[in-house]
């Protein structure tokens, strides 16, 4: 469908990140949020949220001094119990004077209007907003920020823009999804004595199931599937408003995960909800890692203000490729086109990975070198990737060996431990500018490096892509069904073997990205016209299709040589 002409927004939208932690909060700030969410375990729905009061304060008077904003939740249920906590709580959100509170419960609504009327109310998804109707309710109630729950569509959420122009609207563009209503789920409950609600999601969702059968004198006996009798057997969900649409259970030896939804990424379809204006686009994850929120952060802020920028022009793919870099369980556009279909959950592996992890941080830029604190084992030969806070291109070093800030021991591994910080010399970027390597890459920088994956993991990976295409309306609907085939082979085959995409130590091969610090690519002379062609490129940006294979016409003839080129290099 084609774009209306008038894409110019009314309002700008804000990117609004989780901040489960003080180190998360500051992240997300420096990596491109314009405003953060958090709350104390005792109030909130978040019963693991690892701030203090005095981090409370602190991490508002950060956000507050980078011009960002911050709300707290206060989107607990009230029990009786509760409810002598709130004049204390109030007293002390009135001091470090967030710029809202997140509520749910209509008696802590009115509680925090009546005693606090200068604070900002916003409604959380918990009250599972889903109407124009439901909006307009909660802004002549004096509201200031309606969340949608995650089940409206985008048809529906265009609507409830244009009816309810007057008051600010908020949805959620990306983390994981629930396979209740908006967060509202007894399965960890019942499972696991684990409130779902209350930020303690056991996600009993995505175990792993085995299927019994209990026979007529009571007994109850595992359902075996062999070679003799599958062909016997053939499993169907069908739920009571379908009726005839049935869902295909298939199990391994590992069990079944029909109730694993995969995460929400609405990156591309972005600009849909910059077009119409929504005010702040949120992003799931308070528990997820420091890395998930930097990396989030820069790719979704530089797809804003690439949309802002020229927004006829405007490409999702750059931006989802940073998404990729991320463990996911597999992206889905979820409820924006509708209802959802078989492509939004993954029934064959429940693992949240990516081809990438958190290789390390920034603690300290001295006059000559990066102290990075290691976060992941490092190993020689391993290509570190500096992700800088802004839209400056990131850099790439391929390093092999690492010195012990505290102690100067060089080794050639480096393993993740609260204490572990190695120094890597500012000298090492051998084709980078030292200045704006200082300037660029500050303190909390996020590193990453390539992770080895198993068989299964590769596969698993293939198959999400193709999900993603098919969702866009895009490739074979057969290659799903070929791709849900591959990954499970992969996973009755797959012994656990973990395997690097790019090479190690460039003797294998090249990646063609041109890395500091690569001794092979910059001195090996089979590599000299590639080094041409390099020089003409950013670095990190691959060489095309000819001169990689010029490059493996190259390695498969002075293969014998390599290793010795290698070590007159270095």
């Amino acid at each position: 469908m084609a774009k209306p002409e008038n894409i110019i927004p009314k309002r700008r939208s804000e990117l609004l990140m989780p901040a489960g932690s003080l180190e998360k909060l500051k992240i997300a700030v420096l990596y491109g949020a314009d405003a953060v969410y958090m709350g104390t375990p005792d109030m909130s729905l978040r019963t693991k949220s690892a701030f203090t009061l005095d981090e409370v304060v602190e991490g508002i008077e950060f956000a507050h001094a980078h011009g960002k904003r911050v709300y707290l939740t206060l989107n607990l249920f009230t029990h009786n119990k509760d409810i002598a906590k709130l004049p204390e709580y109030i007293e002390t959100v009135k001091k470090v004077r967030p710029d809202g509170l997140i509520i749910a419960d209509p008696g802590v609504f009115q509680f925090v209007k009546e005693q606090a009327p200068e604070i900002e109310l916003h409604i959380s998804t918990q009250a599972n907003i889903c109407s124009w109707l439901s909006v307009n309710f909660w802004q002549r109630a004096g509201a200031s920020l309606c969340v949608l729950g995650r089940e409206v569509t985008y048809a529906e959420l265009k609507e409830i823009r244009e009816k309810c122009d007057n008051i600010k609207l908020e949805a959620f563009v990306h983390g994981a999804m629930c396979m209740t209503y908006s967060g509202r789920c007894l399965l960890s409950n019942f499972m696991s004595e684990r409130g779902a609600n209350q930020g303690n999601c056991a996600n009993s969702c995505r175990w792993k199931y085995k299927l019994h059968v209990r026979m007529k004198d009571g007994s109850v006996k595992d359902l075996e599937i062999t070679e003799d009798n599958e062909h016997l057997f053939e499993f169907f969900l069908e739920e009571g408003y379908r009726p005839g649409e049935y869902m295909q259970l298939e199990e391994d030896d590992r069990g079944a995960y029909i109730l694993n939804s995969r995460d929400l990424c609405l990156m591309p379809k972005l600009d849909d909800y910059l077009r119409i204006g929504i005010d702040s686009l949120k992003v799931e994850g308070r528990n997820k890692s420091a890395y998930y929120v930097g990396i989030v952060a820069r790719a979704y802020r530089m797809a804003i203000d690439a949309y802002y920028a020229d927004p006829k022009n405007w490409d999702p793919r750059p931006y989802m490729a940073e998404l990729e870099t991320v463990p996911n369980r597999g992206y889905t556009l979820a409820f924006h086109d509708g209802r959802l279909t078989d492509l939004s959950h993954g029934y064959d592996n429940t693992g949240s990975f990516s081809a990438f992890e958190f290789g390390g941080q920034v603690t300290e830029i001295t006059n000559d070198a990066f102290l990075i604190k290691v976060k992941n084992k490092i190993e020689a030969g391993d290509v570190l990737e500096f992700i800088p806070p802004s839209n400056h291109e990131p850099v790439l070093l391929r390093i092999y060996e690492f010195e012990n800030a505290a102690n100067g021991k060089v080794t050639t591994c480096a393993n993740a431990a609260p204490e572990t910080i190695i120094r890597i010399p500012l000298d090492l970027f051998e084709h980078e500018n030292i200045a704006d390597l200082k300037t660029h890459f500050p303190p909390m920088t996020i590193v990453r490096k390539e992770k080895p994956m198993t068989k299964t993991q590769g596969q698993r990976i293939k198959l999400d892509k193709t999900v993603q295409n098919l969702e866009l309306g895009k490739g074979r609907e057969s290659a799903f069904t070929e791709g849900r085939q591959a990954l499970q082979t992969a996973t009755l085959e797959d012994n656990d073997g973990r395997v690097f995409k790019s090479p190690r130590f460039g003797v294998e091969g090249c990646c063609g990205k041109g890395c500091n610090g690569c001794l092979v690519f910059w001195h090996a002379p089979e590599y000299e016209k590639a080094r041409e062609v390099m020089k003409k490129k950013k670095q990190g940006e691959m060489l095309s299709k000819d001169m990689l294979k010029i490059l493996e016409q190259a390695r498969a003839a002075e293969y014998q040589e390599a290793p010795q080129n290698l070590k007159e290099a270095s």
